[in-house]
């Protein structure tokens, strides 16, 4: 049987999760993007959705003013606390990212590996939501994967909207059908340019970055 929520599969992978920042051949990479989202988050307030583990709360605490993170599962909260970061820089929150309502301002947004998640159908009102929320100008900073053949879980299939999913297994054998997109850049572009400014791409061959500021 295949299950399709999300929710549950993460929360069963939260203690095993970070092992895909292990992974030997991508550690060039990750050091590259923990660098620029150091660069990019210096000095914010920022607010981070789906957090997880809190590897990235990690790197955006070393140089943001201060960072709230918050995510729908208390295991990867839990997983997140436990990082060792600087006091007094972040605070964490149990909260789904579609319904959050922020009671403070923030100054950027960051993203980790969940663009790929929101449906395409989806993309636009999502970004629309944020500026609802947040308010204009402001930072919206993401990562997600790249799509590299015969590294990566390969498709399973595709639907009606164009979004792609890939079968997940967990070590217990339990098999989840999860969304995953892979945009190319000019499919980023065409997406968000007409919502916001200052769009910048950083493109590698594991991963891809892209800052921002919201119209």
């Amino acid at each position: 049987m295949i299950n399709t929520d999300m929710v549950a599969y993460y929360a069963k992978r939260a203690s095993t999760y970070e092992e895909i920042y292990q992974r030997p051949e991508r550690q060039d990479e990750l050091l590259t993007l923990q660098v620029r989202v150091q660069e990019l988050m210096e000095g914010h307030d920022v607010l981070e959705l789906a957090c997880g583990t809190g590897f990235w709360t990690e790197q955006i605490a070393a140089s943001a003013k201060s960072v709230y993170a918050t995510d729908i599962n208390p295991e990867m909260i839990e997983l997140a606390k436990a990082k060792q970061l600087p006091a007094g820089k972040a605070t964490f929150a149990l909260a789904d990212l579609n319904t959050f309502q922020p009671d403070r301002p923030f100054t950027a947004c960051f993203l980790g590996f969940w663009w790929s998640h929101v449906g395409r159908q989806d993309q636009v009102r999502f970004i629309a939501q944020l500026r609802e929320k947040l308010g204009k100008d402001i930072l919206l900073v993401m990562i997600d994967n790249g799509y590299v053949e015969e590294q990566s879980t390969p498709i399973a299939r595709t639907d009606a909207d164009g979004n792609t999913y890939q079968f997940r297994t967990l070590p217990n054998g339990e098999r989840y059908e999860v969304m995953k997109n892979f945009p190319t850049d000019s499919g980023l572009r065409k997406k968000l340019a007409p919502l916001t400014r200052e769009l910048r791409i950083l493109r590698l061959e594991y991963y891809w970055l892209l800052s921002c500021r919201i119209k």
